[in-house]
């Protein structure tokens, strides 16, 4: 079987704002959809992304209302609030490790999805967490609209990652063409669960609820393992799962080599880490 990509890139760009993580990923797409990706790297490749979040941030899916947040009770908490290029629900995105997935390529969304996911999957295995594919929604009939629904982890896709019945993984795509951008986040913590306390909602029991279904439905790092893995850990095992699903050694690029792509930003400093 031929590999998926012609070569394999990473890059990690660490712990940055709400506004510079997503820009990154528009900016990012836009240089494959125009082609100075590929003039640069090759054509039928791909790039892996891995970074954080400081201050902690909320996203929304491309298409979510921004009217599902309370924007003033995020703004008091010193939350940002940004729009995914992506689509899906509402992230609260704490202590997590996330990823994002870029590639030129004519498979089908669902081969890219599952692929992605495999990767995770084998770092996962490192860790000593056997994951297994959703196969079936997560979300239940009786799900109130606009609280339930606004979350990402109270529902789930085919070939996202559970451990014992509970979503670890949250991932969207975005394809525009033969370009694809996906991006997720894995939780180390439950601090994600925290999202019922920005939820603008006229139930009364609506916060309540998402409290509660996240709590269900949802799994982190920590409670899985009893402890939360240092990011730098999760970065190696993900680059070397990449090189091992992807039958190819990964090319491992520091963010000043993309900076032409990156217009007004710099990835070259990481925010300092807050202690845990």
């Amino acid at each position: 079987m031929n590999p998926l990509f012609s070569k394999v890139y990473c890059v990690d760009t660490g712990f940055h704002t709400g506004e510079e993580n997503m820009a990154f990923d528009r900016m990012m797409m836009a240089a494959f959809l125009d082609g100075r990706f590929q003039a640069r790297f090759g054509y039928g490749s791909c790039l892996w992304r891995f970074y954080a979040w400081r201050p902690f941030a909320i996203t929304l899916g491309y298409n979510q209302r921004e009217s599902d947040i309370d924007m003033r009770a995020a703004a008091a908490a010193g939350i940002d609030v940004v729009r995914r290029p992506t689509g899906g629900r509402a992230v609260f995105h704490a202590e997590e490790f996330t990823y994002s997935f870029i590639t030129d390529s004519l498979a089908e969304n669902s081969t890219h999805y599952r692929m992605v996911h495999e990767v995770i999957m084998l770092a996962l295995e490192a860790l000593g967490i056997r994951a297994e594919f959703c196969r079936s929604t997560l979300s239940g009939p009786d799900q109130v609209p606009g609280s339930g629904s606004v979350s990402c982890f109270t529902a789930s896709a085919r070939y996202e990652l559970q451990v014992d019945g509970r979503k670890l993984v949250g991932s969207a795509q975005r394809r525009t063409g033969d370009i694809l951008l996906q991006h997720g986040s894995l939780p180390l913590s439950v601090t994600h669960r925290e999202l019922w306390r920005y939820i603008a909602s006229p139930a009364g029991d609506a916060r309540e609820r998402v409290s509660n279904e996240m709590e269900q439905k949802s799994t982190t790092l920590e409670e899985i393992l009893g402890y939360i893995p240092p990011y730098q850990r999760i970065a190696e095992l993900m680059l070397q799962s990449a090189g091992v699903e992807h039958r190819l050694e990964p090319v491992v690029l520091q963010p000043d080599e993309l900076s032409d792509f990156l217009e007004g930003y710099d990835y070259t400093q990481s925010i300092k880490q807050q202690a845990s």
